[in-house]
């Protein structure tokens, strides 16, 4: 039987309020009186650092990002700097990557990941947008040696570099705590504006572009539709049940 999980959508909120409420949600699930919890959501304009992050990475000084109403946060999950904003689906899924026996297999465990395989879960997270963006007409791919979800072929986008033909169209960076319970997750560009990542060296990669949906579908899908993609996804990759999405 498939775990059963929640999916929640929050609107636009500001990231300090949903980085609370991560923390909140996942005392419940680590203390087993709340299932598995994917917070589905958009910010305002928004650079977070990671705990890798460098400075030098951010390129804005003090009064740009106040004049382009960006908020600047050093936060607790992994890799270097992102951003978010409207526009771009922002995902946090809050679940427990308990232990699972070392003979157990992966497919009749789907939704138990071993203590600790931090890579595993980065790399299932992957797999489930790449199944997402299946749905929406779009060929997602993983890249060794850099995580989150690339797309090829798109030439001639500002900030990638001669001769390189992926762009990252999903950002991924995730906690996981001492209870094993995960936090923070992944940033999909469904339409966003991209002259935001002018103010950033986007995860300290300096040759490779942001690409969003907007830039490979004749036609942008409205956000729900997104939605829907990414819980099939998610029910895919982790083989978990979300039968309804709260708040949509």
């Amino acid at each position: 039987m498939h775990e059963r999980w929640i999916a929640k959508w929050l609107g636009v909120v500001d990231y300090e309020y949903a980085w609370r409420l991560q923390d909140n949600l996942a005392d419940k699930i680590a203390s087993g009186i709340r299932p598995p919890t994917l917070l589905l959501l958009e910010h305002p304009p928004t650079y977070t650092i990671g705990r890798r992050g460098n400075r030098e990475n951010l390129l804005w000084d003090e009064a740009q990002l106040e004049q382009r109403g960006v908020s600047l946060h050093w936060v607790d999950r992994g890799g270097d700097i992102t951003y978010h904003g409207p526009g771009q689906l922002v995902g946090y899924p809050l679940l427990r990557l308990g232990p699972v026996s070392a003979q157990a297999s992966p497919l009749k465990n789907a939704h138990r990941l071993p203590q600790g395989d931090y890579i595993g879960y980065l790399r299932r997270l992957e797999r489930a947008l790449i199944v997402a963006l299946a749905h929406l007409g779009v060929e997602g791919i993983q890249v060794k040696d850099l995580t989150g979800v690339w797309v090829r072929g798109k030439k001639n986008l500002k900030g990638q570099a001669e001769g390189q033909e992926i762009a990252k169209i999903a950002a991924i960076g995730v906690k996981v705590d001492s209870r094993c319970v995960s936090r923070h997750g992944f940033a999909l560009n469904v339409n966003p504006d991209k002259s935001y990542w002018d103010g950033i060296i986007a995860c300290g990669l300096k040759d490779y572009a942001a690409i969003s949906l907007e830039d490979v579908l004749d036609i942008v899908p409205p956000m729900e539709q997104v939605i829907e993609a990414v819980l099939k996804g998610f029910r895919q990759a982790f083989g978990v049940h979300i039968d309804e999405i709260e708040g949509l």
